[in-house]
């Protein structure tokens, strides 16, 4: 969706001196105040907003605590108790920051399955998407390496655990894990390792999230018709009318974070890590964040550990290629009939994977993730080619003011923009 260049114009004279020279207030005015957007739009495009407040949140909250936190395997778990104890409001940093992780995935993968749902990685927005993908491993590397950090027991062996996964890889496998580890074994250098990786990703991860917010402004916001923007009547300034949607979102989001953060800030993380790390003594069950549980159970289904990580790894990495893979000239699955139940189905099936992900890799629960993963795999390799060809799309509207305000839309558009007879 083009757009003409920002007609702000500053009435202050110190503001209009800079603006001529650095018109960074008519950058801010045409991306965020004047910038069209479908009128159309639902709650579910309020979550990129609600990421960006989350980001910001996880990156201040951080810098705050790192002025607190020591990275040393003999004094990382003490540090963390300090802050929790001995540091003015430092609890409530910390689980504002641990929750703030869990919150984060929730909303990234609303905004994912948002964007399968209205197909926004169709074209134009193929580049918007793989932006999008790059974000989301980005957030997985750091939240890993973030669980790493408190050093208690699950800490320890989590590390242990998704670290020897590079072992794995042919040749070099065994020179990449201990390059991570920093030695032969999980130890201080590897939470040391771990500690500026993640305190560097969150930065790179804003800077993603820039060019994401750039290709969004030069391809244009998707919709839930999936019909571009033809005339005027099918848009609406960014201000007012998405950015009070976005903050009514945004509040009521954050009310179910300090729900967690204030009154049950445990209950999404796990008992053994308020357990000092012990390299002798190995937790009975081994998971990671639920965040990762899906992808875990997908790991375990496949007995051969090489294959298992292939099978992990291309399971995050397909989303980059679903652009391609979904061959149905419609976006919003509002017109697809066919695709809106085999993608509820995707999204039963990605949380049962969760669901066991969580559960021992063992007798019918291993049975249960082989099967979940052939459907997960299937989804995108068979399915969406398949739809593209056999499925009867409903009829689209002709323009998103159409959708909105009806059929006589359409009509009072043209008659407004009809050359005048004289």
């Amino acid at each position: 969706m083009s757009h003409a260049p920002s007609t702000y114009q500053p009435t202050n004279p110190v503001l209009k001196w800079l603006e001529a020279r650095l018109p960074i207030l008519g950058l801010v005015h045409s991306s965020f105040v004047a910038y069209p957007t479908p009128r159309n739009l639902n709650y579910w495009w309020t979550f990129g907003g609600i990421l960006s407040f989350l980001l910001g949140a996880q990156i201040v909250t951080g810098i705050i605590l790192v002025m607190h936190y020591t990275p040393h395997a003999d004094m990382a778990f003490k540090s963390v108790e300090h802050i929790m104890r001995d540091v003015n409001s430092g609890w409530m940093l910390r689980y504002l920051h641990a929750n703030g992780a869990s919150m984060f995935f929730v909303a990234v993968y609303i905004h994912i399955f948002r964007g399968m749902y209205y197909g926004s990685y169709k074209a134009p927005r193929e580049v918007l998407w793989i932006l999008g993908v790059i974000i989301y491993l980005l957030m997985m590397a750091t939240g890993f390496l973030g669980y790493t950090l408190p050093w208690g027991q699950m800490s320890f062996w989590g590390a242990t655990v998704i670290t020897n996964f590079f072992s794995a890889i042919p040749f070099v496998g065994e020179a990449i894990t201990t390059w991570l580890w920093g030695g032969y074994s999980v130890g201080n250098p590897t939470l040391q390792r771990f500690f500026s990786l993640h305190y560097l990703l969150p930065f790179v991860i804003a800077g993603v999230v820039v060019l994401h917010v750039w290709a969004l402004h030069v391809a244009g916001q998707n919709n839930p018709t999936g019909v571009e923007p033809k005339t005027p009547q099918d848009s609406v300034p960014f201000t007012p009318y998405a950015t009070l949607k976005d903050g009514f979102a945004m509040v009521a989001f954050c009310i179910v974070f300090a729900w967690f953060a204030f009154f049950i800030p445990n209950y999404l993380g796990h008992a053994d890590n308020y357990i000092p790390a012990n390299p002798g003594v190995t937790p009975a069950h081994i998971v990671p964040e639920w965040y990762y549980l899906p992808f875990y159970a997908i790991l375990r289904a496949i007995p051969n550990k090489l294959l298992g990580v292939i099978a992990m790894f291309s399971s995050i990495a397909i989303l980059a290629f679903l652009p391609w893979l979904d061959t149905s000239r419609v976006r919003s699955a509002n017109y697809r009939p066919l695709y809106k139940q085999f993608f509820w189905v995707f999204v039963a099936v990605t949380i049962g994977l969760g669901w066991l992900g969580a559960k021992p890799a063992e007798g019918g629960y291993t049975i249960a993730a082989r099967i979940l993963t052939f459907w997960y795999f299937a989804h995108f390799l068979i399915i969406l080619p398949l739809l593209g060809l056999i499925e009867k799309p409903k009829a689209l509207p002709n323009s998103i003011a159409e959708s909105v305000l009806g059929r006589g839309a359409q009509p009072a558009a043209a008659a407004a923009h009809a050359p005048e007879k004289r």
